[in-house]
């Protein structure tokens, strides 16, 4: 259980952290237990982590601010193995290091700045700037799979489903493009609706010459009756 003093300082620093916010950094405390608290990392412009969000998690001790609370990334980020306590002056991992003076935001901020840096450490792994790129880019889509985080942030997940409009009505207006081959049949089975039709008309206008021969042969001869009645 915490102490009193401890539940204090958390509520305190979550009050700052609401009244001004940390740039590239949110954080608050899970709703069942002030001890626990979830964050999301942005990743920085310049950096291969640019367009990343990396949520993760800290567990302070009862006696905080006097020890230093553990540090985890739940994310796959490809600096720091997942769900793994992280080594950092400010973590639990080195105690001995720890300032009381340093709070939430500090600690979120060190851990951003380390995350940026290729220092090996226990908790970090090797990956390729490619590799990061494409970790960055699924971030928010693998974060918003967790219940927790879509609990606690709902900005992001948000974020993420206006992205995927964005990216939906592109593939429905390709789909739904017609092809060349969709579009020439129809035209073709009108083309050959007019063709014979056209066929039709010369065939009435050209009469053979025989057949207008005829006719006025037949027609000098029923003229001539009456003369030879004569």
């Amino acid at each position: 259980m915490a102490e009193k003093a401890c539940v204090k300082r958390l509520q305190k620093e979550y009050r700052a952290l609401c009244k001004e916010p940390v740039s590239h950094v949110v954080a608050r405390p899970s709703p069942n237990d002030i001890l626990e608290w979830h964050y999301v990392l942005e990743g920085s412009e310049g950096t291969p982590f640019a367009g990343g969000f990396y949520y993760g998690k800290i567990k302070f001790p009862p006696e905080y601010p006097f020890k230093p609370p553990g540090i985890s990334m739940v994310t796959p980020n490809g600096r720091f193995m997942t769900q793994k306590k992280i080594c950092l002056s400010m973590s639990d991992f080195h105690p001995e290091s720890w300032n009381p003076m340093w709070s939430v935001s500090s600690i979120l901020t060190g851990l951003l700045s380390f995350m940026m840096d290729t220092s090996p450490t226990t908790g970090s792994v090797t990956t390729t700037v490619a590799e990061k790129q494409k970790l960055a880019k699924a971030s928010l889509a693998f974060n918003c799979k967790n219940p927790t985080f879509r609990k606690l942030f709902p900005e992001y997940v948000e974020k993420h489903e206006q992205q995927q409009l964005l990216v939906n009505p592109v593939q429905e207006q390709v789909s739904s493009v017609p092809t060349q081959g969709e579009n020439s049949t129809p035209l073709l089975d009108d083309l050959n609706r007019v063709e014979p039709r056209k066929d039709m008309k010369k065939r009435r206008k050209s009469l053979p010459t025989w057949s207008l021969l005829l006719l006025v042969s037949v027609f000098g001869v029923v003229m001539a009756l009456p003369l030879l009645q004569l």
